[in-house]
């Protein structure tokens, strides 16, 4: 019974993003394949396919999956992408999602117990292009880069450079960008030797920090 509650719960879920302006048929797929209440904690799954924010313990949350859809379709582009760097791994639900758009995923996260269990999950998924690192992420993965997309899923007060030199020419990143209630999504894109600054949506996300937990 509950797997068809879910079920059922993922396509409304779908729906209400196509209603909201989600018009990218790859990213609407994805949601599809992956399951959102293998990502929280079973207090909360029954609101799952909710649009709604969801604690993850370690003051971390899952945002809102209208908001990661935007976020996905923003920095995907309309383009077939290669190779992509996820800062902020948390339970690992949005590392699914670009699993599905992409060839390969560096997802990095900076609290251990997170960055294990969203491991777990996704090898319970068998998606075997996701490589996850318990890491600073603001540092970026120089060792892979450069990369086609990059995204965070905490906001920085500026996105660092150390990050912003790791996208490949034509390469997009999407980010939460400012200080408390002043946060606002931000594209970047690289175009040759600068980076185009899109500012977007008013956003509220935690704060990314530095260093490891």
């Amino acid at each position: 019974m509950h797997g068809l509650l879910h079920e059922r719960g993922q396509s409304r879920l779908v729906e209400l993003l196509g209603d909201l302006g989600i018009n990218d048929i790859f990213v609407l797929d994805a949601f599809r394949r992956v399951p959102r209440h293998w990502f929280v904690d079973p207090a909360v799954a029954d609101s799952a396919y909710t649009d709604v924010t969801l604690p993850l313990g370690y003051q971390q949350t899952l945002s809102q999956p209208s908001v990661v859809a935007r976020m996905l379709e923003l920095v995907r582009g309309g383009r077939s992408l290669s190779r992509v760097l996820e800062v902020g791994a948390g339970s690992g639900f949005q590392t699914a999602l670009l699993a599905h758009l992409s060839t390969q995923v560096f997802a990095i996260e900076r609290i251990s117990p997170l960055a294990t269990e969203a491991r777990k999950r996704i090898e319970r998924l068998e998606l075997d292009n996701v490589v996850i690192r318990h890491g600073d992420g603001l540092l970026g993965w120089p060792e892979f880069a450069p990369f086609d997309a990059i995204i965070l899923a905490a906001c920085p007060e500026q996105v660092p450079d150390d990050l912003l030199a790791q996208l490949a020419e034509g390469g997009r990143l999407i980010a939460p960008v400012g200080l408390g209630q002043n946060q606002r999504l931000v594209l970047y894109t690289r175009e040759g030797d600068t980076v185009r600054e899109t500012p977007l949506d008013a956003a509220f996300f935690v704060p990314a920090l530095a260093g490891l937990e």
